[in-house]
Formats: structure tokens, sequence, C-alpha cells
């Protein structure tokens, strides 16, 4: 789900995860704990999310919570550009929550944060998407039962596409030209975020790459990479990149305002486009980069963890065994009811109504076909090296060749660390 009532973002969140082992004690955040005040006789659980852009999304976590009968669980519905910062400091205190929401990071597992949850997903692992899986494992243990994919791909107006004849493109260079045509003194051809940051994985997946490869080493340094990269620059310097919107990627606001005709955005956000334009609305991947590509789409989400350092860490994953496993409906409502997502357990991804026809049945067969998900490994470290990749190749006219030589020494360095 996106996070559009915040101005934080998914890599901001993981800079205060990578921050967190270094961090010395903190003071408490508040005197608002959220411990206490429930209603049943059980123990007090607290569970800290994001605000949430998606009208009812904090009502159904308290619905769901309000449903459980052996523990009193309390939501800390953390809004503004605090949820990271308040988690991170919080966890370093005794007001710390039990269970909270995030994303896979090997750094939560080495430091001890967050608790093993093999024994509660084995015996329905099998109904799990399987890449879920494997992004939250580490050493053959589950770390982390995930709430809900959120592929993300190019949302367009078909009219837009029709008027300045142009088909949806195949390859990146294809993307270039249409956005070229489909660029008028009022409308830019293409967005694809303020920073580009959301289309960094995507266009490397594209090229036939990969972050890292199965051994944890280095796997997007390649030829297909560096020609992308020179695409991209192309591509920034052309007057056809909406750079300036007043929202990010995450919010649909750039295509249904006539900002822009084709967006880089999520499933999540498919019921306002299709509110906005109805039928004028197709949905596409990452296209393939190079002739050794192959198109992608980036698969997000949210998991929930278990604080290992809680004071109730059997209670807290008893309560995420009975919301996050044995729940089907809960599962379901959270995935279909505000936004649109994919439910991560297939049976309930095969049989929600909502996604079975139209649109969102289009987008779930691209996200089995192309779909990409997290590696737990590549860290926030990582991901800045990256970022500064893109700054270097993108926007400053680098050599990529030199900068993917810099990026892989940090990256080296990192995976060291890692794993030895």
């Amino acid at each position: 789900m996106s996070a559009q009532s915040s101005t934080w973002d998914r890599r901001s969140i993981l800079r205060a995860a990578a921050g967190l082992a270094a961090a010395g004690p903190l003071a408490a955040c508040g005197s608002n704990n959220g411990r206490g005040g429930g209603s049943g006789s059980g123990k007090q659980l607290v569970q800290y999310f994001h605000a949430y852009g998606e009208a009812g999304t904090e009502q159904a976590i308290e619905r769901y919570a309000k449903a459980y009968t052996k523990a009193d669980v309390t939501t800390q519905w953390i809004t503004g550009s605090n949820f990271e910062s308040k988690l991170f400091a919080s966890l370093l205190t005794e007001q710390a929550p039990d269970l909270f929401e995030f994303h896979p990071q090997i750094q939560l597992v080495k430091s001890g944060q967050v608790a093993d949850l093999t024994d509660i997903i084995e015996p329905v692992k099998d109904d799990f998407n399987q890449a879920d899986i494997q992004s939250h494992t580490v050493d053959g243990k589950i770390y982390g039962v995930r709430m809900i994919d959120d592929p993300q791909f190019f949302f367009y107006r078909k009219s837009l596409l029709e008027k300045a004849g142009v088909e949806p493109p195949q390859t990146l260079d294809e993307l270039i030209e249409a956005a070229a045509k489909l660029t008028t003194s009022k409308v830019k051809g293409l967005f694809l975020g303020n920073d580009l940051h959301a289309v960094i994985n995507p266009l490397i997946w594209s090229a036939g790459a990969d972050t890292l490869n199965e051994k944890n080493e280095i796997a997007y340094h390649t030829d297909g990479v560096v020609e992308g990269l020179k695409q991209m620059r192309k591509l920034f310097t052309s007057g056809h990149l909406l750079l300036d919107a007043p929202a990010d990627f995450w919010d649909p606001s750039a295509l249904n305002q006539g900002l822009c005709a084709i967006q880089f955005c999520g499933m999540w956000a498919m019921p306002q486009f299709q509110q906005a334009l109805g039928d004028d609305l197709g949905i596409m991947p990452f296209p393939k980069v190079g002739d050794a590509g192959k198109p992608s789409v980036y698969n997000g989400g949210w998991s929930m963890f278990v604080n290992a350092k809680g004071r109730h860490v059997d209670a807290a994953k008893e309560y995420v065994k009975w919301l996050w496993i044995d729940q089907k409906k809960y599962q379901e409502d959270w995935s279909t009811s505000y936004g649109f997502h994919i439910p991560p357990r297939t049976s309930i991804a095969q049989s929600a109504s909502k996604l079975k026809s139209g649109l969102p049945a289009e987008g779930v067969k691209l996200f089995n076909e192309y779909g990409h998900f997290d590696n737990i490994g590549w860290t926030q470290a990582m991901i800045t090296a990256t970022e500064n990749l893109f700054a270097d190749c993108v926007r400053k006219d680098g050599d990529p060749e030199a900068a993917l030589d810099r990026c892989d020494k940090t990256v080296g360095a990192e995976l060291k660390k890692l794993f030895g």
C-alpha cells in the first residue's frame, strides 16, 4: 500500500534501519506508549503501522485487533513523516512495540531485533508465494509474515497514446520515443517519480541483470545495465520527462490530473486511476532493456515482524499467527478493500473476486509473469550506492563504467561485512 499521507518513501525507512544497530540509547517517544486501556483481560500488545493513504485502512486494522480475544492489541497509527524515526527510536527503549510492519532487512535479523517466525509459518509455508518466503529467509529461518504484495508498473492513458499514434512500448528505446511523441505544451510524456529512485531496480532487472546473485555476489554490473543508464540519461535530458510533480510516483495524481500520459506507480492506486479515468487506462511492465533484457515488475509490499526484544514475544507471535495466517477473511479484506494488492497467500490470491477480471486481473498476470522481489541482503548502503550511480550517470552525465566501479566498491564492502 502507498504512503500517500506521508513525505517519506521506502528508502528513507531503510536508512533508519541501517542506523539502528549503531544508534545509542534514545529517549522514549512521548508518554503515549499505547500500553493499557484495552477491554480484554489478556496481555497488552502494541503494534506500529505507518499511515496508509487509502481510506479505511486504520479502521480495518483496529477492527481486526478488536476481534482478537487473547490479548488487548493497541495500534499506533503513525502519521506524517516520522514513522521510521519513531519506530527505530522506540525499538531502543522500553516503549518499543511488540510487533510492527516493515520490509525484510538483514540488519534486523543479524542484530537480533526480529523474532524467528518459522514455527508459525512452516505449516502453511507452501500456501505462500515462495518468492515472499525467500525474501524473508536467512539461514533457513523465516523472519516476518508478508501481509500484501504491491506490484508496480506503468499506467497510461489509452486515448493519448492512440491520438499520438503510439503503441504501448515494448523496449526502453520505444518508451523514450513514446515520451517524445506524447509530450505537448501542457502534458509531459512520462513520469517516473521526482527522484527516479523507484525505477532503479526495474531498470536493472529489465536489462537481464539483478542486484545480487544466489551467492550474494554483485550481479548488476553488466553491458545491459550500462546501456540502460545511457538511455536513461537521454530520457532525462529530453525534456519529455515530468520531474516536478506535486506528489511522488506512489500518488496517482500526475496521470489523473493530466500532467503526463504515462506514469510509473503501484497497483494500490488502481482504483483511484479507474475512478478518474474509467476505461481510458492501460498498464504495462517496465519494458526490456537491450537484447538480453526482459520486462520486469517490481513487487513491493509490507510485512509484519515481531520484536524479539519485546516483553511479550510469544503473545505477539500468537497474534501474528491468528491475524496474518489463520484469518483468511481479514487477509483478503486487507488486500482488496483499500486499494488493490495481491494477497501473499496463493489460495487467497486465487479466490479474491476483485482481482479476477479486468485491469486488476491484468495486473496479477504481469506480477506473475515478470515479478521481482526484494533481496533481504540488499542493504540500505547498497541502495544508496545505486542511487548515487543514477545521480552520476543520469543526472550528471558521468561515465557509466566508472560510476559502476564506484558502486561496486561500496556494495562489495557491504557484502564482505555481511557474508565474509
